[in-house]
């Protein structure tokens, strides 16, 4: 027989905004795909019945009171203690059936995060400007740091507790999934992607995004963290345009220079050398924030080692069904 001691603790995270409709049914889901878990219900200042249903649904339900998916984020992961964290919306728009396939995934891979990338039959499910706005930033992530996941929005995830642990939540709102990849990519840390499927918000559940203004905040987010953890090419590539443009004007001044021995246009030659001093401070910030990057990734590289990887699974882990 299994010792229950050596099993791992998995912890169901929901964080929820005025959920009254679907946090029930959504906790229900979890509980019968993983009996053995605790479920933890996060409400951000709701001002419906969120947190009853959720209590009602068998759910350990928290507050946090700062707005923002970030913040209940950041929160979730400083209180709770576990091995194995299910992070999901309570929305019941995720497949909670795929969780002990994704558990057993990171268990057995020894992963630290595995993605449930949306997969979707129903156009209102996932609708077609939020697809094409996932792949374009998709594309940018890749383009920044290397590589990338195929849905760097879902909000479906399996984390191991050494990324739990070691990643300093810094985002208040919806960009917390770019951020949660750019951390995974930057540590390079064993994940996965799983495909699940995705479905419609229940009647009475309405969504709290807006692709205008969460997706500009995704880019601002995305482009603070090419500035904070590439300088030398953000730095460099500033500076290398500062630099074409000092050398633009200053063709014209040399080529008058070496036939008359004259400098005719005197504020454009000033112009042109501090411009390309600009261009040598960009180089040189660059280049000394990139040593600053180095250490910051070292320190947090360490703070990840300090836990230990995801074990095996034991036998009292029940077996998904991975034909789904």
């Amino acid at each position: 027989m299994t010792d229950p001691a050596r099993l791992p603790r998995i912890a169901v995270l929901l964080p929820c905004y005025n959920e009254e409709a679907a946090i029930g049914p959504t906790v229900a889901a979890f509980r019968a795909a993983l009996p053995q878990a605790a479920i933890y219900v996060y409400d951000n200042n709701s001002s419906d019945r969120t947190a009853d249903a959720a209590r009602k649904a068998g759910a350990t339900v928290r507050d946090e009171r700062m707005q923002g998916k970030g913040h209940v984020v950041r929160r979730m992961f400083a209180d709770i203690e576990a091995d194995i964290y299910v992070m999901a919306d309570g929305d019941a728009t995720y497949d909670a059936a795929a969780a002990p396939a994704m558990v057993r995934m990171l268990a057995e891979e020894r992963l630290d995060m595995v993605v449930g990338a949306r997969q979707s039959e129903v156009e209102a499910a996932y609708r077609r400007g939020h697809r094409l706005g996932n792949r374009l930033f998709t594309g940018i992530l890749a383009w920044l740091f290397g590589r990338s996941f195929s849905d760097i929005f879902s909000g479906y995830r399996v984390f191991s507790r050494r990324f739990v642990k070691s990643f300093p939540v810094l985002s208040s709102g919806f960009e917390i999934e770019t951020e949660i990849s750019v951390h995974a990519l930057e540590l390079r840390m064993p994940v996965a992607e799983k495909l699940t499927s995705y479905a419609a918000r229940p009647e009475g559940s309405a969504s709290k995004l807006s692709t205008w203004r969460d997706g500009w905040r995704i880019l601002r987010t995305i482009a603070t963290l090419f500035r904070i953890e590439r300088p030398v090419l953000f730095f460099g590539g500033v500076g290398a345009l500062l630099a074409l443009a000092a050398l633009v004007l200053a063709a014209p001044l040399a080529v008058t220079y070496s036939q008359t021995g004259l400098v005719p246009r005197l504020p454009t030659a000033v112009l042109a050398t501090g411009l390309m001093i600009l261009a040598i401070l960009n180089g040189l910030c660059g280049l000394i924030l990139d040593t600053v990057v180095r250490g910051r990734l070292e320190v947090r590289r360490l703070a990840y080692l300090a836990h230990p990887a995801p074990g095996g699974v034991e036998p009292g882990l029940p077996s998904p069904d991975l034909s789904a």
